[in-house]
């Protein structure tokens, strides 16, 4: 095609679109966005799908994230949505079988569970393991929600629905909106961060006010401490935040708090 054939062809497709025409410079539409000068990409969409033999860099694009994300959801809600009441349980994935907070996770998994609640853990190791565990024994429902890790774990064999994660927002969405409480066991990094996450969530009121159990005072009593004395009395939080926070050492305690205030 000739330079007039083409300026042609570009004025009748810019009056189709309701575009003025003599701007100088090349323009194409591509959806909603439009792209000028050296941002006009020399194929159109469709043939980038069409065409296999094309560059494959796009699928690491963050346009193609969006779209993973988004599935992620669809996944998890799809797989949550008639779950009913349940519980968070979280805990370190380095927790021991047979040790002590092992043991306490399963019977906290087995309280939950016939109470009527289902527990919902990362789908890990550890305590999320033995709370997993001991729901599963009790008849309960027992969810594992994991995450890509350089180092992979998968989901334990005690899950009965498990669904996997590549981000761990997504991941945390499913946490909170499946949950009528939470139960904190002794943990690391990632157990600190999801009880953050909650308490803030549920502080700034963005969910509906539920408890949150931290389970072992000796190992909790030092960051319950540090909140008070060092977070509240500096003016950081406000005093009636600690009320937040449940410690206890009781399994039938903190079932108890979860089952109070979610009014069942």
């Amino acid at each position: 095609m000739d330079t007039d054939a083409e300026e042609a062809a570009a004025a009748e497709t810019a009056a189709a679109e309701g575009r003025p025409t003599g701007r100088g410079w090349p323009e194409r539409h591509t959806g909603p966005v439009v792209r000028r000068r050296g941002q006009v990409q020399k194929s159109t969409t469709d043939q980038r799908l069409l065409d296999t033999r094309g560059p494959s860099d796009w699928v690491h694009g963050d346009p193609w994230r969006v779209m993973r994300i988004q599935s992620e959801f669809v996944e998890g809600f799809g797989a949550l949505a008639e779950l009913g009441k349940a519980v968070s349980v979280f805990g370190s994935a380095r927790t021991a079988e047979g040790s002590a907070d092992y043991e306490t996770g399963v019977r906290i998994g087995r309280a939950l569970a016939e109470a009527g609640f289902a527990v919902i853990t990362g789908g890990g190791p550890g305590a999320m393991e033995a709370a997993n565990r001991g729901a599963c024994e009790a008849g309960g429902v027992s969810v594992g929600l994991g995450i890509e890790l350089p180092f992979e774990q998968g989901l334990n064999p005690y899950v009965d629905i498990g669904v996997n994660f590549r981000y761990f927002f997504v991941r945390k969405t499913m946490f909170v909106k499946y949950a009528s409480g939470f139960i904190v066991l002794p943990g690391g990094f990632g157990t600190l961060d999801e009880l953050f996450e909650a308490l803030t969530l549920v502080q700034t009121r963005k969910v509906t006010q539920f408890p949150i159990v931290l389970f072992g005072s000796a190992y909790w009593r030092g960051l319950v401490d540090w909140v008070r004395d060092t977070v509240v009395d500096g003016g950081k939080a406000s005093p009636v935040d600690l009320e937040l926070l449940h410690v206890t050492d009781d399994v039938d305690e903190a079932v108890a708090l979860v089952t109070k205030e979610t009014g069942d």
